[in-house]
C-alpha cells in the first residue's frame, strides 16, 4: 500500500542575515512519519505554486505560528498582537478553501485552527490574558509535550470517537483563540474558560478536525495525540484507495 504524502503548511525563522526560511518544528514531522505518512513542508509562496503543491498531498495539516493578521476579520491590531505574516495567512485560508472543496483530510492545529476558522468567516480572539475574564493558563511555561490543563469533548463529535472521553488533558502554547466562530464550523471541545479548543466542519466528507492544543508534541508519550495522527493518516490513505 503506498503510503499518503501529507503536506505540512510552514512557518518561517530568521537565525541571522545569512539563515531564514521555512520551519516546522520536528514533532510535526516525525509524528506522520511514525503514523505511516510522508511528510513534505510546504512553504509559504504564490497561490498558483501553493495549488500545484496541494495537488501532490493526500492530506494537509496547518501548522503553529505567528499571530494570523487581524486584517482579514476586520479588526485593528490589539495592543499585544505578536508577529504577523500576511502572505502566510492569504496562502493558508486559499488552502483551507481548496482541501475543503476537493475533499482533502485535514488537521489544523494551534494557529491552524485559527486559520481555518478565518478562512470561513469567524473571528479570532487576539490577546487571551488580557481579553477574557478569568483565563487558565493558555501559554504553557513547561516542556512543550507536558500536558497542562483539562479540555470537554462533546460526545457528538470525531474526537470523542477518537478519544472515547468527554475530559481529556492537552499542552498549551497559545495566546490567541477562536472568538466567533465560522458557521461552517461546530464546537467540539473548550477548556474550563470557555476558550474553543476543537472544532469540527460541518459538512464533513472526510476527516477535518481543528485543535488548539499541540498533538504532535504529545504522541510519543500519550496513546490518545497519537490515535488522532493515526486516525488523520488513515483518512489520508483512503484518498489513495
Amino acid at each position: 500500500m503506498k503510503k499518503p504524502i501529507i503536506g505540512i503548511t510552514g512557518a518561517y525563522v530568521k537565525h541571522n542575515q545569512h539563515m531564514e526560511g521555512v520551519y516546522i518544528h520536528q514533532d510535526y514531522h516525525k509524528a506522520v512519519a511514525a503514523n505511516g505518512g510522508i511528510p513534505i513542508i510546504l512553504p509559504f509562496t504564490t497561490p498558483e505554486t501553493n495549488k500545484e503543491m496541494l495537488q501532490l498531498c493526500d492530506g494537509i495539516i496547518l501548522s503553529g505560528g505567528e499571530d494570523v493578521d487581524p486584517q482579514f476579520y476586520s479588526q485593528d491590531p490589539h495592543l499585544h498582537l505578536g508577529a504577523t505574516i500576511p502572505e502566510r495567512d492569504l496562502v493558508e485560508m486559499e488552502t483551507v478553501k481548496y482541501v475543503l472543496e476537493n475533499n482533502i483530510p485535514l488537521l489544523a492545529i494551534c494557529r491552524g485552527i485559527q486559520i481555518l476558522n478565518v478562512a470561513l468567516g469567524g473571528t479570532l480572539i487576539q490577546d487571551i490574558p488580557s481579553q477574557v475574564t478569568e483565563p487558565i493558563q493558555h501559554s504553557q511555561l513547561v516542556d512543550r509535550g507536558r500536558d497542562t490543563h483539562w479540555v470537554t469533548i462533546s460526545k457528538e463529535s470525531k474526537l470523542y470517537q477518537i478519544f472515547g472521553s468527554e475530559k481529556i488533558r492537552v499542552n498549551s502554547l497559545h495566546h490567541q483563540a477562536i472568538d466567533k466562530v465560522s458557521d461552517e464550523l461546530r464546537v467540539v471541545a473548550r477548556s474550563a474558560d470557555g476558550i474553543v479548543e476543537a472544532v469540527e466542519y460541518i459538512h464533513p466528507t472526510t476527516f477535518t478536525v481543528g485543535v488548539q492544543w499541540h498533538p504532535e508534541s504529545m504522541t510519543s508519550t500519550n496513546v490518545l495525540m497519537n490515535q488522532l495522527f493515526s486516525e488523520f493518516i488513515k483518512s489520508s490513505t483512503k484518498v489513495l484507495n
